[in-house]
Order: structure tokens, then C-alpha cells, then sequence
């Protein structure tokens, strides 16, 4: 009874006997399931979310750099925009003050004693007021400074002895009888042919004419 237990014991089952190649060919032939995707762990989450942001900085300061840059020009170009403007003023201010300041040399320049004109006048052409003492013979020898002073043998007329007497119209239409007038034509020919009423006056005195 001993050995027939024995045996029974002994003997291996079906399953145990099986060879172990077989057993993994079962465990080969089970289904599978597809892997769960890994999740990036919370540390990795971070470094991308901050690289990300930083990214995103970087951008915003570039477009905020590009935006001063393109104020900085326009500001720049606005003030010279201004300059010009204001450069452009400065000069129609002075060019309206010289006229105003002409035209109140005119004014002087006209009214008065045909002396008086001509003392005036001096300053228009850059002369001080010593030309005047030249002036004032060189004249008065040759029309007594008399707006009708006619020469009948050579036919010159007025206060400077224009000859012929109507070159003075260059010099206004009036030329006949406004003394200003003529005498600012004779002070521009003294001016273009003897640079001054000082050398008129030397030319009469040693020529008898200017």
C-alpha cells in the first residue's frame, strides 16, 4: 500500500508534464493591449510651460522694441518737419521787416527838400552820410538842384542833368517833375560810373562835367 501510494504520488499530471515551450507559446498566443501613452511628469510640464512663456516674452519685447523705434523716428521726423517750419518763418519775417523797413526809407526819401531827399537816400545805396558834402556841390553847380533845370544847348534835364532826360523813366514815370525820382536815378548812375558822389564831384572838378 506504501508503494502504490508512492506512485501515485510520483506521477506527474498532465499539466506538469507539459514541456515549458508549450506553456510559453500559450502565454505568446494571449491578446495584448495596446500601451497607455506616459504622461510627461510635472517637472517636464513646467520647463516646457516656462520655456513657452519665455518664447512668448522675447516676442513681445522685440515688437515693443520695433514699436519705440518706429516713435523715435517719427518723433525725430516731426521735429524736423518743425525746424523747417519754423526756419521757413524766421525767413518771411525778415524779408517782410526789410521791406517794411524799404518802404519807410522810401517814405523818408520822398518827402522833404529835394536836399533832404537825397541826404536820405544815401543810406540805400551804402554810403555814409560824408558823401553828402560832395553831393550837395556836384549838384548844385550843375542844376542849382531844380527838378526843371534844362541845358538847351545839350538838352540834359532835372537834378543829376540826365541826358536825354527820359532815361529817367527807368526810375519812375514821374521822372519830369518828382525830385525823388530823379535823384534816385542820378545817385544809380553816380553809383555805376563813379562809385560814389565823392568821385563824381573829383571828375566834375577836373573835367567841368560827371
Amino acid at each position: 500500500m506504501a508503494g502504490a501510494v508512492t506512485a501515485a504520488v510520483n506521477v506527474p499530471s498532465a499539466a506538469s508534464a507539459a514541456p515549458n515551450g508549450a506553456a510559453f507559446a500559450s502565454l505568446n498566443t494571449a491578446p495584448r493591449h495596446p500601451a497607455s501613452p506616459v504622461k510627461p511628469a510635472a517637472a517636464e510640464v513646467r520647463t516646457t510651460s516656462a520655456l513657452s512663456a519665455d518664447r512668448f516674452s522675447l516676442a513681445t519685447r522685440k515688437v515693443a522694441f520695433a514699436q519705440a523705434d518706429e516713435a523715435t523716428a517719427a518723433k525725430k521726423a516731426a521735429a524736423k518737419i518743425a525746424a523747417r517750419k519754423a526756419a521757413a518763418r524766421k525767413a518771411a519775417a525778415q524779408r517782410a521787416a526789410a521791406r517794411k523797413a524799404a518802404q519807410q526809407r522810401a517814405a523818408v526819401g520822398s518827402s522833404g527838400s529835394p536836399r533832404q531827399v537825397a541826404q536820405a537816400m544815401l543810406g540805400q545805396f551804402g554810403w555814409s552820410g560824408s558823401q553828402y558834402g560832395c553831393l550837395v556841390p556836384l549838384w548844385g553847380k550843375e542844376s542849382g538842384w531844380s527838378t526843371s533845370a534844362s541845358n538847351p544847348s545839350s538838352g540834359a534835364y532835372g537834378i543829376p542833368q540826365a541826358l536825354p532826360g527820359n532815361k529817367m523813366s527807368s526810375a519812375g514815370p514821374d521822372w519830369q517833375s518828382n525830385p525823388a525820382t530823379q535823384i534816385k536815378w542820378g545817385l544809380q548812375y553816380i553809383q555805376s560810373t563813379y562809385g560814389s558822389p565823392c568821385g563824381a564831384w573829383s571828375h566834375e572838378q577836373s573835367a567841368g562835367w560827371y
